[in-house]
């Protein structure tokens, strides 16, 4: 299907381009809001009519956007949810959980503008973008964690990961007595081998 953009659209093209693009696209995304118009001479009539008034509004919101942007640039948001013991989290932070972080520090972002390719579904620190206008994209930082001390500690830095890697208490048992067991061992071994040198000399 053609298309007449009535903004730019990342890797389609710009305002008042006619493009060919997937009908599922145009219809599914595209159409429905309002980034485009099916490219008919009556719709290339009406764009030509509204062009500087698309145009203007093209650039108010992107000065809105732009001031979104130098505020939201950064911040960080902690999500509390339930984990296993690997990090791997029971359910997600989809877009809308974000929508919903944002808005309660007094920003209005859409869903269609945090661009999260897929739900986070592990606990640590996560980098999402956000595409407040096409020409106009900042990121945020998102603190994912099983409770406030464990965001506290991704926060500063720590891999927690990592530290889920370590030992556990059964584990950490078996290695200690290993360690115990092992210089017993080679005791006995010393004194087993003290016994025969003593029973195979001969006496004085």
């Amino acid at each position: 299907m053609e298309v007449i953009l009535l903004e730019r659209v990342s890797k389609l093209g710009q305002m008042g381009e006619v493009v060919r693009v997937k009908d599922g696209f145009a219809r599914n995304f595209l159409l429905p809001r309002g980034k485009a118009l099916r490219a008919t001479t009556e719709n290339r009539a009406r764009f030509d009519a509204t062009k500087s008034e698309l145009e203007a509004r093209s650039l108010a919101l992107r000065g809105e956007a732009a001031q979104v942007a130098e505020k939201l640039d950064g911040k960080s948001f902690t999500v509390l949810r339930q984990a296993s013991e690997a990090g791997q989290l029971y359910g997600s932070v989809s877009p809308r959980d974000l929508v919903g972080l944002i808005a309660a520090a007094g920003f209005t972002v859409s869903r269609n503008q945090i661009a999260l390719n897929a739900p986070i579904k592990t606990i640590g620190r996560h980098a999402v973008p956000i595409s407040l206008h096409p020409d106009i994209e900042t990121s945020i930082t998102v603190i994912v964690a099983r409770n406030n001390d464990e965001a506290a500690r991704i926060g500063r830095g720590e891999d927690m990961t990592q530290l889920r890697e370590e030992p556990t208490a059964e584990e950490a048992a078996v290695l200690a007595a290993e360690s115990f067991f092992e210089p017993e061992a080679a005791e006995m071994q010393r004194a087993h081998e003290g016994v025969t040198a003593a029973e195979t000399s001969p006496p004085d």
